[in-house]
Formats: structure tokens, sequence, C-alpha cells
């Protein structure tokens, strides 16, 4: 009898969850807090986490590898070197990448998950970026898979830590390092922001002066 009353909810919770996201989204966010789940039960004895995080009522447990170790093997990447861990064959060695993929700045290596992540994977598109919007929001589209925060509620802000926490605590996948900024690409970012702005300055001037000349045949004119 509870194991009945145990399924009935379970699909009454199912049914309700399904109808607020999309299919993809929810097996995807599904798959995620099962995993989270059995986190917390192998590092914190949790044996009842599943429940409230399908209901979207747990609060995310960050626990960001920041001891001596760690941050002396971290990486520094930039979102083109990032790009190239993609599990792709490489031309080089012939030999498949590792997956690599970001979220928040943080990257994580995901080869282990590679039925998920990999060529043939579902969420491939997802590695060899930072695809935090994606992570919050569900959204699989390719405008959706980047870094861009702007806009996101609390509660997409509060998806991204359920993210995070599944890639610090899962048990194969691996922290890597984190994502900077390509210094050469600033470079020319500040070259061509100042250009703009020198060409917006001659514009102005040039209109002004096309006024004031403007003005002074209108003036002639007159007398």
């Amino acid at each position: 009898m509870v194991k009945l009353v145990i399924h009935v909810i379970w699909v009454g919770l199912s049914t309700i969850l399904i109808s607020r996201l999309n299919i993809n989204s929810f097996f995807m966010r599904f798959f995620r807090d099962l995993a989270r789940s059995k986190a917390r039960r192998r590092l914190y004895g949790n044996k009842h986490a599943l429940v409230p995080m399908l209901l979207g009522m747990d609060d995310p447990i960050i626990k960001t590898l920041d001891d001596e170790a760690a941050e002396e093997q971290m990486v520094s990447l930039t979102l083109d070197e990032l790009s190239y861990y993609d599990g792709e064959e490489d031309e080089d060695s012939g030999e498949d990448t590792p997956i690599y993929l970001a979220i928040k700045g943080r990257v994580y290596d995901v080869s282990a998950g590679g039925s998920f992540y990999g060529p043939e994977g579902q969420y491939h598109d997802f590695v060899g970026k930072d695809a935090t919007r994606a992570f919050a929001t569900g959204c699989l589209k390719e405008e959706c898979i980047t870094s861009d925060m702007d806009g996101l509620n609390e509660k997409e802000l509060k998806e991204i830590d359920r993210w995070i926490e599944l890639y610090e605590t899962h048990d194969k996948y691996k922290f890597v390092g984190k994502l900077v900024d390509d210094v050469v690409e600033k470079v020319l970012e500040k070259e061509e922001e100042q250009q703009q702005e020198e060409d917006s300055i001659e514009e102005k001037e040039e209109q002004r002066d096309n006024e004031q000349d403007q003005s002074e045949k209108e003036q002639v004119k007159t007398n």
C-alpha cells in the first residue's frame, strides 16, 4: 500500500513538473537532481534529499574546491582555449580531446559523462562553452548557450547553483579551473571602443561645423 501511495505521488509530481518545463529540460534536471541526491547521501549521509529537490524546495550546497592543492592544480582558460575540449578527435594526435564545460566561469571535466556530453550526446552543444544561461533557464537553443546572466530571476540563479553543486560533488566529474579574459581580445575590444568614440566625436564636430556654416549662410542671405 505504501509503495502504491508513493507511486501515485511520484506520478502526480512528475505530471506537475513536466507541465511547467519542456520535456528536455525536465529530464535534464531530473537526472541532475538524482545525481545530486546520490552525492548528498555519499558525502553527508542524507537519504531523503531527492523529493525536496524534485519539488524545487532544496537549497543548493556549494562545495567549491578552494583548498591549496586544488588551487595549485587549477588552470586558467580563455573561451577560445575552452572550445578545444569538445570530445572531438584531435587532428594532430588522432585521439579524442577531454570534454570540458563551464558554468559561471568554473570549468569542469565531464569526460566521464561521454554518453551525455560526447559528440553524439544530447548535451554536446554545452561543451567547450560557458553555458550558464542555458543551465539557468533550461533553454537549449543556441542563443541560450551563453555566459550572459542579465535578466535572470532569483529562481533561475538558484538553478545555476544547483548545477554547480552537481559538478562540484559528482564522484566522476572534476573541477579543472576558471575562465579568464583573453588579453589580446580585450586589447582589441578596447581599441575598437576607442575608435568608435573618436569616430563619434569627429561626427559631432563635423555636424557642428555644418550647422555653423549653414547658420552663417542664412545670416548672409538675411543681410
